[in-house]
């Protein structure tokens, strides 16, 4: 076969692919509408201290630590406090209100616990805090001194609002896994129009970073979603419609292996993209939302995250997960495609239209979708 009738073949394929992609975006590819955290009350924060949402991710908010003499001794990492506000019974409280005051009592935070009755105080600077929680016809929850460290992150375990108007205090833990697995909750809660899976997007500008066992198993949660079959299951049916490689044939046959093929490439692009390379380069696969400033710097954004990722350490990092994994599925695609396309062009025809609708993707999920999105905060703490 002519190189110029394969390229033909593989821009048909292409064009053919964006077109269902577009429509079934939510569901698969490597650049999947995997986002968006949901919208029902999550924490809604009152700012009477200027102190960062966003950590290690802009040089304008970096924190300053002060040494013995008062005086500014260099840029801090952030802290992050969190916890679940639950009731006697074992129920989550939503609505509670959480205020974090700082040392000199002087500027305090205040959010509202979720629908999930979590709450979230990132970008902290390392000071000694401490919190106190209320609900309207409960009682009040005052925790002791949390001397939080640069970098650390407290995980309050055991907040439980009593119904009379007590005053208890609660333990104070570190655990920034226990932190990720509640949000990757949430997150896997995440649906577009409540049935396309939504589950890379984080709406939680502070979220805690995934370890390698959670990277794994949300890639392989959002491949065994019954959407994600769909999806491969409609390209199949589009490339069998246009007899786009009519070596698999017309017929049922023909159906299961353009299918087969589908499948395999959303697969491929998630395991590979979302789980192996972000675990061997400590970086986090998801979207996350930015929700402000212009309309231009809001697509640049978008746009930029497709190349620019955060690292496991919340810092901004070349994104090689993204292009190692698209450029790598796209490699195995010449085990299973037929003989006649295999080679060179279809690595990177298939590479660059994985990361071609991975950009689409994230200007749908910084414009669109979380107006879009069901079972989740509807109010994410966003980037400064």
């Amino acid at each position: 076969m002519s190189l110029g009738l394969r390229f033909s073949r593989l821009r048909r394929l292409s064009v053919l692919r964006v077109c269902v992609a577009s429509l079934i975006l939510p569901v698969v590819s490597a650049g999947v509408i995997s986002t968006a955290r949901a919208q029902q009350s999550a924490s809604a924060v009152t700012r009477e201290l200027d102190l960062p949402d966003a950590p290690g991710l802009s040089s304008s908010t970096s924190l300053l630590q002060k040494d013995a003499t008062g005086q500014q001794a260099g840029p801090a990492a952030p802290a992050t406090v969190a916890g679940t506000i639950l009731n006697t019974n074992g129920g989550v409280v939503q609505g509670a209100r959480v205020v974090l005051s700082g040392p000199d009592s002087t500027g305090q935070l205040v959010v509202q616990s979720g629908s999930n009755g979590q709450f979230t105080f990132s970008g902290l600077p390392a000071e000694t805090y401490k919190l106190t929680v209320s609900a309207l016809g409960m009682g009040t929850v005052v925790t002791p001194d949390i001397a939080l460290h640069a970098g650390e992150t407290r995980f309050l375990s055991g907040v439980i609002l009593p119904l009379n108007a007590g005053v208890t205090e609660v333990r104070v833990t570190a655990n920034q896994e226990e932190i990720a697995e509640q949000e990757i909750h949430v997150e896997e809660s995440q649906r577009v129009l409540g049935v396309f899976p939504n589950f890379y997007t984080s709406f939680e500008w502070g979220a805690a970073p995934m370890n390698t066992r959670q990277k794994f198993q949300l890639a392989f949660r959002s491949m065994i979603d019954p959407m994600a079959f769909l999806g491969a299951a409609a390209l199949a049916g589009g490339e069998q419609v246009r007899d786009i490689d009519p070596v698999y044939g017309e017929n049922l046959s023909g159906f299961a292996k353009r299918f087969g093929a589908a499948y395999a490439n959303d697969f491929d692009g998630r395991m590979l993209g979302s789980a192996v390379f972000p675990s061997l380069f400590h970086q986090d696969p998801r979207y996350f939302y930015k929700g402000t400033g212009s309309a231009r710097s809001r697509a640049l954004y978008a746009v930029a995250q497709t190349f620019v990722c955060r690292g496991d350490n919340g810092r901004p990092a070349p994104n090689y997960s993204e292009v190692l994994g698209s450029f790598a599925a796209g490699g195995l695609s010449n085990l299973y495609y037929p003989a006649a396309n295999r080679g060179v062009s279809l690595t990177f025809v298939n590479g660059l239209i994985e990361i071609g609708g991975h950009a689409g993707t994230n200007l749908l999920r910084e414009f669109l979708l979380k107006g879009l999105t069901t079972r989740g905060p509807s109010s994410p703490t966003a980037n400064p």
